[in-house]
């Protein structure tokens, strides 16, 4: 490669970097991050609020979170509302310097809703009801829920959205997709369907009907897909996931657009999702300012690294969910992230002294603007009673993990007033080995109801490659392909099934500009729909990947099979694509053992003024596509670190960021002009290093 292209690939690693869509009206980029803290002052006596919010303050928080379950409290009869205690919390909270972000309730909504209105609860596949009493049991494909709910965020709105206090509002509460199996979600979907397909010739044809004689003769004969029926159409089931991720992103939006008519342009609006990826709905929502998620670290069944990991959490949790909430619009925050031991979980443990700071500093590595703590008071009753708070029981005593809030806040304080650098200021270094893994949930559902071997996990697919370039020190970016790929040096396209002759032709510009382009197994298979393509299996990719399919194979992981590569053995046994290669394509790797010994099992050649890569199988543990990533880096001339599972390095501000998950002391490798700020090389479990470069 010469000097004129690596060149050009350290300026589209500066064109990728996550500030790109920022609108720092919200959060100005001065101010790094600001941190806040959930309160529910309907759950507390009002003699106390002015004490929990002076409390807040003087542990340095910014801002208060209220009203995410108080929907019986806001309207406690139908069309009656009362807001004075909330005017109330409202007012304290801003006597004592913090500003407000407001929640709309609809995750609860009050008993009088659900015993007047019942066929708002949402019905499960077997026919059971939801009943009142928990949370998200209605239904967001229901109009009469709706029409309830926006009726309530209106009064909401017209009191509160010029109010200058309130910097921001919530929209319900880690809202998910629902499948919901009532009459209104049925008559939806047929809606959707006669939408999208205008004809039920249209619809047979897409859902391959003629297939076990399934054809329909008009949408009214359309059911909703039974999900736990085995053998139950898969284009149906795409079609109802579509369709459940779109009411989920309608009745965000609706709400959205309501407090928009009332609201100052300086408040947003987003919501906290649960990072659930393969869901569908993130990203969706046309009408949020941005995104805000939630993350939960330790919680019995995430076992970190180390048999005392899961009292620090997988170190790639919060890493992951950054980049892929980050490139929506260049802004997000993270909505809820605990403060101690939690109440749900499996194990509901103690995280280790020093892991609720390392997860701050984690957030804030990714390029976060805000972070937000579940909960400030740990509650006297309900099912949360276990789930700590930044104080105790009693009120007043500040918990581990809130002294470490405390202390992340100062640190980010003295960030602020001597070595503010702008967002963009990164190192070169940095900025080349850019990289953006290519994701759509589509792959993951059609993937889901056929798996082939029991064994895929196409999430763990993925993050066999995300977590070989955060070892390398790599930025990444999860994104969409609404996305320009020539921000992007190095472009991960994993176990990608669904295609169409435009994703592919984008391909191709992509690699022959001289972008690095790697396929990993189960890619190029289908089109949109599902369906495979009438031709050679695959051959949509054979001029692009430079070689055939053959065919594939799966094995059992008690015997699993092995791939050969530079002299190295790796096992696999989810899936396995034999290739045969034109001439000019280079085999890194091999298949060893079986009836294909010796069969092309990764490929690699030169596409225009880049390359493509095409990985066949997905290896046990990761080590063979961490391996891949380093041939393809290295080709590139560009230099990567190899730092262990555990240990991450991101940039941000002008800061270098190193966090350690890791169950072992480690010497971080520092630049030699670096300027230690805050912490202590080595790390040990759960540091955090902080430096500028002179």
């Amino acid at each position: 490669m010469g000097k004129k292209h690596r060149t050009l690939l350290l300026l589209l690693g500066l064109l990728a970097l996550p500030a790109l869509g920022r609108n720092d009206n919200y959060f100005p980029d001065k101010d790094l991050t600001t941190v806040g803290v959930y309160y529910y002052p309907e759950q507390w006596n009002a003699s106390e609020w002015d004490r929990d919010f002076k409390k807040m303050a003087e542990l340095g928080f910014e801002f208060t979170h209220i009203g995410e379950f108080a929907w019986a409290q806001l309207e406690p009869e139908e069309g009656v509302y009362r807001f004075a205690w909330l005017d109330k919390a409202i007012e304290l909270a801003a006597k004592n310097k913090l500003k407000v972000i407001l929640c709309t309730s609809t995750a609860t909504p009050p008993v009088w809703l659900t015993r007047k209105y019942p066929e708002i609860l949402i019905t499960n596949e077997n026919g059971t009801k939801l009943d009142h009493g928990a949370r998200q049991h209605a239904s967001f494909s229901n109009p009469l829920y709706k029409e309830l709910s926006l009726r309530m965020i209106v009064e909401l709105a017209k009191r509160y959205g010029k109010d200058n206090r309130i910097i921001g509002w919530q929209l319900d509460n880690e809202p998910a997709v629902q499948y919901d199996y009532g009459p209104a979600a049925e008559k939806g979907f047929r809606n959707f369907l006669r939408q999208k397909y205008g004809t039920i010739d249209s619809l047979n044809a897409a859902w391959g009907t003629a297939f076990w004689s399934q054809v329909y003769s008009r949408f009214d004969e359309i059911t909703l897909p039974k999900l736990s029926m085995m053998f139950m159409n898969p284009h149906q089931i795409m079609d109802y996931r579509r369709f459940a991720a779109q009411q989920t992103t309608s009745f965000l939006d609706s709400q959205s657009n309501c407090i928009k008519q009332y609201a100052i342009p300086q408040q947003f609006v987003t919501s906290n999702f649960i990072p659930n990826y393969e869901e569908g709905h993130i990203g969706d929502c046309k009408e949020l300012d941005f995104y805000s998620y939630t993350r939960y670290m330790v919680f019995g069944d995430q076992t970190g690294v180390g048999v005392k990991g899961f009292r620090v959490g997988d170190p790639l949790r919060i890493s992951y969910a950054n980049d892929f909430f980050r490139p929506i619009n260049g802004i997000y925050g993270v909505m809820e992230l605990q403060p101690g031991q939690v109440n749900w979980g499996e194990v509901n443990a103690q995280p280790l002294p020093g892991a609720v700071r390392l997860w701050l500093w984690s957030v804030f590595a990714g390029g976060s603007d805000f972070t937000c703590a579940y909960r400030f008071r740990q509650p006297l009753a309900g099912m949360e009673q276990y789930h700590y708070g930044i104080v105790g029981t009693d009120g007043v005593t500040t918990t581990r993990g809130g002294l470490e809030y405390s202390r992340f806040i100062q640190e980010i304080n003295l960030l602020r007033k001597a070595y503010y650098a702008p967002r963009l200021h990164v190192p070169a270094s940095y900025k080349a080995r850019q990289a953006a893994i290519l994701f759509n949930h589509e792959n993951a559902w059609n993937i889901d109801r056929q798996k082939q071997n029991k064994y895929w996990d196409t999430e763990a697919h993925i993050q066999h490659y995300y977590a070989a370039l955060k070892s390398f020190g790599a930025p990444v970016d999860v994104i969409r392909e609404k996305e320009d790929f020539r921000k992007y040096p190095f472009l991960i396209v994993p176990a990608y099934q669904l295609i169409d002759d435009g994703l592919v032709a984008r391909w191709k510009a992509y690699a022959a500009a001289g972008g690095h382009l790697v396929f990993t197994c189960r890619t190029g298979q289908k089109d949109r729909f599902g369906r495979f393509f009438e031709g050679k299996f695959g051959y949509k990719l054979f001029d692009l990947i430079g070689a055939e399919f053959d065919f594939f194979d799966l094995q059992h992981p008690e015997s699993p099979g092995c791939v050969r590569m530079d002299n190295q053995s790796y096992q696999w046994y989810t899936w396995g694509e034999v290739f045969i290669p034109d001439k000019g394509t280079e085999v890194w790797g091999t298949y060893q053992d079986d009836f294909y010994t010796g069969k092309a099992a990764i490929i690699h050649h030169t596409y225009g003024k880049g390359t493509v890569t095409y990985v066949g199988v997905d290896s046990k543990n990761g080590d063979l596509e961490k391996e891949v990533l380093k041939k393809v880096y290295n080709l590139a001339h560009v230099p990567v670190l190899d730092l262990p599972r555990g240990v991450l390095v991101e940039y941000r501000n002008g800061f270098g960021i190193a966090l350690n998950y890791a169950d072992t002391v480690y010497q971080f490798p520092l630049p030699a002009n670096a300027q230690v700020l805050i912490g202590k090389n080595p790390l040990s479990t759960t540091d955090v290093l902080v430096w500028k470069e002179k």
